[in-house]
């Protein structure tokens, strides 16, 4: 089909065409809203390089998460910041901990929308390490069964489902066995399946306090570089047993979660981190684009390279504009 035969530009000349032939649809139910959950009553301390996010007690969050209802999100992502750290990240699993006691907290006031806790240690350990350290290492198998008694504690709360990021090998299978043996079979497991270890996170370690305190993580995030090794780390959690794979972040691997739509018969989800967030809200505010339209840009372009739901802080300015059209 060759000019003048067939003109691309007939199907493009008024918005009902456009709508009639697009072929991908961005809605709020594809939508996944991070909360930060902060000990205390009353505390709502924003973060600088997150505008519009807070830290915020379970009274702000409960509050949050009727906001986001009220917007047709289905579902938010619980992080904790608890008020006291050690090596052992006890924190993530204790039974009144930050996270579960706001997942508490939540259930009793609104029933109807989806809780999602990130499982990790990171929040909780003095030393800022997803993993327990011995050595000067990052232990993996010594981290899977803390990390597994987090999930549980997470459900026994009430959470809907559990997300670990830790990047531990093994984990999804520690947990799903965990969750399994104390009566939690239908509780899901969202893997960060494949979790880059990327600049782009900086934001959320200031809202989380979770950087580490010596090293990086690049012994346990995957290398940047790396494509093959994204589905063999995928290919790992769905034989473990995982029911949603998630690819993170979201606009540098694009080409990643495209690999994974077409590998994995799975929902795949895929992260807008605070990095990507924090750009284009600092270029807005210079105005040096329109963020808005930048922000709907981007979120159309992760859906289109093959994510069924995407966690982004944009949730609930994507919602109103979705709501207007």
């Amino acid at each position: 089909m060759l000019f003048p035969d067939y003109r691309p530009r007939r199907l493009r000349q008024n918005e009902n065409f456009r709508r009639m032939i697009r072929e991908t649809r961005l809605s709020v139910d594809d939508l996944i809203l991070p909360l930060f959950a902060a000990e205390g009553k009353g505390v709502k301390n924003a973060i600088p390089s997150m505008p519009g996010h807070y830290q915020l007690s379970a009274d702000h969050i409960v509050k949050e998460v009727k906001v986001a209802r009220d917007l047709g999100i289905p579902a938010v992502m619980l992080f904790g910041i608890p008020n006291k750290k050690d090596a052992m990240g006890t924190g993530a699993y204790a039974k009144n901990g930050i996270v579960q006691k706001t997942v508490k907290r939540i259930k009793d006031k609104v029933s109807d929308v989806v809780i999602i806790t990130d499982v990790c240690l990171c929040e909780y350990t003095d030393h800022g390490h997803c993993g327990m350290v011995q050595g000067g290492i990052i232990a993996n198998d010594a981290t899977l069964e803390l990390l597994a008694r987090t999930a549980l504690s997470h459900a026994q709360a009430g959470a809907d489902m559990v997300a670990p990021s830790d990047m531990m090998d093994g984990r999804v299978a520690e947990i799903r066995e965990t969750l399994d043996e104390n009566g939690f079979e239908n509780t899901p497991i969202m893997s960060y399946a494949a979790k880059y270890c990327s600049a782009f996170y900086y934001p959320f370690r200031q809202a989380a306090e979770s950087a580490p305190q010596f090293g990086d993580r690049r012994t346990y995030q995957m290398d940047p570089p790396n494509s093959l090794e994204a589905i063999r780390e995928v290919s790992m959690d769905v034989e473990e047993g995982a029911d949603i794979i998630m690819v993170k972040p979201a606009l540098p691997y694009l080409d990643i979660i495209c690999r994974v739509r077409e590998e994995v018969d799975l929902p795949v989800a895929a992260y807008n981190v605070s990095g990507e967030f924090a750009m284009i809200k600092a270029a807005d505010k210079l105005g040096w684009l329109d963020g808005k339209k930048v922000m709907m840009e981007c979120l159309m372009g992760i859906r289109r390279a093959g994510a069924d739901m995407i966690l982004t802080y944009f949730a609930k300015e994507a919602a109103k504009e979705l709501s207007n059209g």
